[in-house]
């Protein structure tokens, strides 16, 4: 070992650290809007204006050097470059979020991903709340699995119910949840309102208007393979204004749709719900969370939700090929 001093001049560096220390609010922002697809949705879950969000997404390009989105009628769309930085942008931001969540304790509520407190997936987590010892549970709303699959990433959130649609990162595990049936809701003067049930072969060319299937979601895709398998036409034009709205439009007019038989749907005296049979259409739920998570309360949903798991039964029930090998069996058992 020398202790000789070096009087060389120092190297200049190689890389401009600078050019490469990414800002993490430009980041989060960028992952924000691949989740929402719009800068106005995105600005309103960060908590700031639509210019800022548009500033932050501007620095980030400045700093990476490429083009990450190219705005379109229906939102926001990758780039290439987009694509290829998303990946690692959704890393940054949730080893940082992790990071701050060592710091808040491990004394936290388990935080779990609903779409809508009037789905089953909210009373199931009611009922997990009551029945296990020491479960205290925030449940927390999105818009399905677009925000969760990033949430989770981030460990923003524990679990989430959604249906899967696509490849899941590889971080990310899911168990089949449970199987909710698809009713027709139609007004009280409808021709099948008087059935107790109908056959989804009557339904063919019949026109259902589902308002709330948004481009690209995991629910538009289910009732898009519904609709090519039995020849049902959809109606996706709006306003989507919600469920009371949809309730009152399906009550008044001549107008049917579809929902779920497990959905708390708002009572209204001009309606009725129909199940749907001969198969019996099902929209699969799934429970979804980071295989990293070391939340104590987090096995013992997943071991809740799999014990009440029903399977799906291809006898009775209709799936899309996609979902059908994880809902045949009591998959995670």
């Amino acid at each position: 070992m020398s202790n000789k001093r070096h009087t060389e001049e120092p190297q200049p560096a190689v890389v401009d650290e600078a050019a490469y220390d990414l800002d993490l609010a430009t980041v989060r922002a960028f992952v924000v809007i691949t989740e929402d697809r719009y800068f106005s949705e995105a600005a309103a879950r960060l908590g700031i204006s639509q210019q800022a969000v548009s500033k932050r997404i501007a620095k980030l390009e400045a700093d990476l050097g490429v083009r990450l989105f190219s705005r379109t009628r229906t939102g926001a769309d990758l780039t290439e470059d987009g694509k290829a930085f998303l990946h690692h942008a959704r890393a940054l931001v949730g080893i940082a979020d992790q990071a701050r969540e060592v710091l808040r304790g491990r004394n936290r509520s388990l935080r779990v991903d609903v779409m809508d407190t009037r789905m089953h997936s909210s009373d199931l987590i009611r009922k997990f709340h009551e029945t296990v010892e020491n479960a205290d549970v925030e449940v927390i709303t999105s818009n399905g699995l677009r925000s969760a699959r990033g949430a989770l990433a981030r460990g923003a959130v524990d679990a989430a119910f959604a249906r899967v649609s696509g490849t899941l990162e590889d971080d990310l595990r899911h168990v089949p949840a449970y199987l909710d049936p698809v009713h027709l809701l139609v007004g009280r003067d409808h021709p099948l309102a008087g059935l107790r049930e109908v056959e989804v072969e009557r339904l063919s060319g019949v026109t259902v208007w589902m308002p709330g299937n948004v481009p690209g979601s995991e629910w538009a895709e289910f009732y898009g393979f519904l609709s090519a398998a039995f020849d049902i036409p959809l109606d996706t034009a709006g306003p989507d204004f919600g469920w009371e709205y949809f309730t009152e439009e399906i009550a008044s007019g001549g107008r049917v749709g579809f929902v779920g038989g497990r959905l708390r749907m708002p009572w209204h005296p001009g309606t009725v719900q129909v199940p749907v049979v001969a198969p019996a259409p099902v929209y699969p739920c799934s429970l979804i969370f980071h295989r990293h998570s070391h939340h104590p309360v987090l096995a013992r949903l997943v071991r809740y939700v799999t014990d009440n798991y029903q399977p799906f039964d291809p006898r009775r029930q209709w799936l899309p090929d996609p979902d059908r090998a994880a809902f045949t069996t009591a998959a995670g058992r």
